[in-house]
């Protein structure tokens, strides 16, 4: 907001600074999609709150209110201006298995398998002593081997971005927000009838005659999800007993990609997962919404709820198989302590996070904290888990930077069991 006292800005400790100018730009967290897979545990990225075990139900601020929860929009400082939020991207890999390493080296094994055969002499293969034999047999236990150690073996993440606008105001706030999450996940089905068979041109070459690759049964799944959102926030503050209580509620249109990837494993090539053969989308009508009180000068509790209407989305039938992916509701409590150089924040679902069908679902807690110790800089620690048992538990970490009171930068990251691990950066600039 523009007054007759100039411009201002806010610090990490959420007090209002004069400058002569105030511009504000919440976000860039750079990570990737895996290749194949990408991960956030929630329906939000946004790098301070992720640092904090994913935490921020009662703990974020205003300008990213949209992307957490919508209430928060409402607590701006009174001399808080327009707060855009440009890509807030991030994301989280579990792959303990090494599993996209071995899909490729089965890949090469395939390859090699079949050149045996390509140029052979078939008479050679009733010759055990024979070079194209040896090479055959050799090939084959090569093959067999591969097949054996990508039984029950999986890779999974998720990943996500958003961009925001919050415009805060004493009578209504608003803000618009674009966002997407992905979550994707591979795995495999290994036949043992594949294996015997391979082992059993290992041990007699000249059977390879009977049996290609196409033969066999064996498949590779990769599923993904890509959910857009595209929605509009209002939020308002009410004194309720001399309670400041705020509600916010986003309406969205929501857009959803769906990929069902299945396909024999002698023929897995992750770069086709994007082919319109494997890929349909569908568009509906989604709510977010949130609460939130302080209670006193030091305790903030929240509520939100993401996805307030189940929808259930079949993927395309492909080779006979068939998933579903389930956007429920995913309501989340929080609660923060927080006083001009602490916050402590703790934030646990109510609900389990669902995805596809084929999968196990999730429900997570966290706990963070945040010390600022100079107006200009910002350390912070958190722990998330699953209390499911179906995803990573994860220690996460970041720092935040403020110079000049006007540019903020924000890293953070995390790593956790079953080879998980995240990373995410974050810029802004206020005015």
């Amino acid at each position: 907001m523009i007054t007759d006292r100039g411009y201002f800005i806010t610090d990490y400790n959420g007090h209002t600074v004069k400058k002569n100018f105030k511009f504000s730009v919440v976000s860039i967290a750079v990570s990737l999609f895996m290749a194949n897979q990408a991960g956030a545990a929630n329906t939000w990225t946004e790098s301070r709150s992720d640092a904090m075990g994913g935490t921020g139900v009662a703990a974020g601020n205003y300008g990213s209110a949209v992307l957490i929860n919508p209430a928060l929009l409402a607590k701006a400082k009174p001399d808080d201006d327009v707060t855009v939020i440009l890509p807030s991207i991030g994301a989280q890999i579990s792959d303990k298995d090494n599993l996209r390493d071995k899909i490729d080296d089965i890949s090469d094994d395939v390859s090699k398998y079949r050149s045996t055969l390509d140029n052979i002499n078939f008479v050679d293969l009733f010759i055990p002593t024979s070079p194209a034999s040896r090479n055959v047999s050799s090939a084959a236990g090569d093959l067999a081997n591969q097949l054996d150690s990508l039984k029950g073996k999986t890779a999974s993440g998720k990943a996500g971005a958003g961009i925001a606008v919050s415009i805060p105001n004493d009578v209504l706030s608003v803000a618009f927000v674009a966002k997407a999450n992905a979550r994707a996940r591979v795995s495999s089905y290994i036949d043992q009838g594949d294996i015997d068979t391979l082992r059993g041109i290992e041990a007699v070459p000249a059977t390879a005659l009977a049996v290609t690759p196409n033969d066999l049964k064996s498949k590779g799944f990769g599923r993904a999800a890509i959910v857009s959102d595209y929605g509009v926030a209002v939020a308002r503050q009410f004194d309720i007993s001399g309670v400041p209580v705020s509600v916010g509620i986003t309406p969205k249109l929501q857009k959803t990609w769906l990929y069902n990837y299945t396909v024999s494993i002698y023929n897995f090539d992750s770069g086709d997962i994007n082919s319109s053969r494997y890929r349909n989308d569908d568009t509906g009508f989604n709510v977010d919404a949130g609460l939130a009180a302080d209670l006193g000068d030091n305790w903030t509790v929240g509520l939100t709820g993401q996805n307030l209407f189940s929808r259930d989305i079949d993927t395309k039938k492909v080779d006979g198989v068939r998933d579903t992916y389930q956007i429920s509701p995913v309501v989340t409590a929080g609660a923060a302590w927080h006083n001009d150089l602490v916050t402590l924040t703790a934030d646990g679902d109510l609900t389990e996070t669902k995805g596809f069908k084929s999968e196990d679902a999730s429900q997570y807690v966290g706990v963070g904290a945040e010390v600022t110790p100079l107006s200009w800089l910002a350390v912070r620690a958190g722990y998330r888990a699953d209390v499911k048992g179906n995803d990573s538990n994860v220690f996460t970490g970041g720092v935040g930077f403020a110079p000049f009171s006007t540019v903020h930068v924000d890293l953070m990251g995390l790593y956790g069991e079953d080879e998980t691990w995240g990373a995410g950066a974050q810029l802004s600039m206020t005015f």
